[in-house]
């Protein structure tokens, strides 16, 4: 019997923004959208590559010699990666600070429901296992394989996702977890295709069917606060009347917008195409929540 893998990226223990309690959350590869705005450009591409961690790097140049013709390019007093290759294992192990490092681990279901159980005992109080992105559903069998391990584990288990997957999928996925986070960030199609690459007609028809499902009341639909992009009033209000119109008591969360994801960008060799922007004050969120509380929102969580 084949065994699923999945390619994790990171796993951060003692999350808690990520559900309810002490949670272990589980960052999957891979993401059909390209968001202007991405907080994880490490997790977009499904394939595995090499990182270059400067402030390790000793110079040895080890990782030059190690590397297959063509493989590495050593200029500027740092290697850059042909990433036309996929293997890198002797370059990684050449090094021996540990600068150049894969993006992500391959793990087996049960490896991975091993590394979750360990924090078990923070989870006794609320918490459990959050699975994120990129974009959980890009693995689906495994993802699917793995909620129904965790539950009959007793592990709490949630998921944050933007639902841009077939819809058979999404009912497949719900069966299995106890929490959804689902992120609506434009609601025109138009200006969602030019700042996240895709179309916005599946998310909003999955949204749809979920607030409208038995499972309506583990959902929270999440807008990212984008300076320029999302945080709009035109933009918060059709949202609200979307997603109050469906289901008048849901959940919605206004997320502000998190700097941090800049300093990401160097290592996988791209310029940050937001550039400096900062958090939202506290009289502009109290903004945008009046907002969404003129256009229906009844259920408002605030950070």
């Amino acid at each position: 019997m084949k065994t699923s893998k999945a390619l994790v990226f990171d796993i951060k223990r003692f999350a808690v923004h990520d559900g309810a309690g002490i949670r272990t959350t589980v960052f999957f590869k891979g993401c059909p959208l390209r968001c202007k705005w991405c907080q994880n450009p490490e997790g977009l591409t499904i394939n595995r590559r090499p990182l270059y961690f400067k402030s390790s790097c000793i110079h040895c140049r080890r990782c030059e010699q190690a590397a297959k013709k063509g493989q590495i390019v050593y200029k500027d007093d740092r290697p850059w990666f042909n990433l036309t290759f996929e293997d890198f294992d002797s370059v990684i192990k050449a090094c021996p600070s540990g600068a150049i490092r894969y993006d992500s681990t391959w793990y087996d279901v049960d490896t991975l429901v091993d590394k979750i159980k360990e924090d078990m005992v923070f989870f006794r109080h609320g918490g459990g296992v959050t699975f994120s992105g990129g974009e959980p559903l890009m693995q689906k069998d495994f993802l699917v394989e793995i909620l129904k391990r965790c539950q009959k584990e007793g592990i709490h288990t949630a998921m944050e996702t933007t639902v841009y997957a077939p819809l058979d999928l999404v009912k497949r996925v719900m069966e299995n977890l106890d929490q959804v986070y689902i992120d609506c960030k434009l609601f025109d199609s138009k200006l969602h295709k030019q700042s996240t690459g895709v179309e916005n007609e599946q998310i909003l028809k999955n949204i749809h069917w979920v607030l409208q499902s038995k499972h309506k009341d583990k959902v929270i639909i999440r807008t990212p606060l984008i300076p320029g992009y999302t945080a709009t009033k035109d933009n918060l209000a059709s949202i609200a009347e979307y997603i109050s119109g469906i289901y008048p008591k849901v959940s919605y969360e206004l997320l502000n917008y998190n700097p941090l994801a800049e300093s990401k960008y160097e290592l996988v060799e791209k310029e940050y195409p937001l550039g400096k922007q900062k958090m939202f004050t506290k009289e502009e969120m109290n903004h945008f929540y009046k907002v969404v509380q003129t256009h229906g929102i009844e259920h408002l969580i605030k950070g």
